[in-house]
């Protein structure tokens, strides 16, 4: 997690009409790219009853830049931001950490997947994230609460424009708007 206390995840997400527009608000801003664009493949594992998803709680296994982090996320506090416990850690083979997860009966409840680039400012603990995804273009704004709220405003956002969820919660939305069942989050292939 960038800035803020240890294992706490505090971020917004901000839509974008574009991902260029997201690039040139962040340079406009002094934000410079820290990690070049990657495809990002993330898959959520739950019980077959949904409890963690049930309890707002998550187990993630990313794979991005032939790295693989496995990750749990606790339940979101109530706030401006989106908050709560990331515990968050570098596995050396996502194959080995499926399985496991497995046995412990686990099983792959939901995927996304997104382009990401990093962006920073020298000086700031913030970290500043263009995510391209199916849904569409967002900026992940990263760090201490009063980082995130002065670098929106700073991108030209207000607090009004915040989106203090996460991209299954985005997922699902868009799903029952279609009057659907929640679906994968994948980019179509070609």
């Amino acid at each position: 997690m960038a800035g803020g206390e240890p294992n706490r995840e505090v971020e917004i997400k901000l839509a974008l009409a574009t991902a260029e527009d997201g690039a040139r608000r962040l340079r406009e801003a002094g934000f410079v790219a820290a990690r070049e664009r990657e495809h990002e493949c993330n898959t959520l594992y739950d019980w077959p009853d949904g409890r963690l998803r049930g309890q707002g709680c998550a187990v993630r296994i990313r794979a991005c830049g032939g790295r693989h982090t496995l990750t749990y996320k606790g339940r979101a506090e109530a706030g401006a931001h989106h908050s709560r416990e990331e515990l968050e850690v570098e596995i050396s083979d996502g194959g080995l950490a499926e399985q496991i997860l497995n046995r412990l009966g686990l099983r792959a409840a939901f995927r996304y997947e997104k382009f990401r680039t990093e962006y920073r400012r020298a000086g700031e603990n913030g970290v500043a994230a263009l995510d391209e995804t199916p849904l569409g273009a967002f900026l992940e704004l990263e760090g201490d609460p009063a980082w995130i709220d002065k670098s929106a405003a700073e991108l030209g956002f207000r607090a009004a424009d915040y989106i203090r969820t996460s991209y299954v919660r985005l997922q699902s939305e868009a799903c029952a708007g279609r009057g659907a069942g929640l679906a994968d989050m994948l980019f179509a292939e070609d």
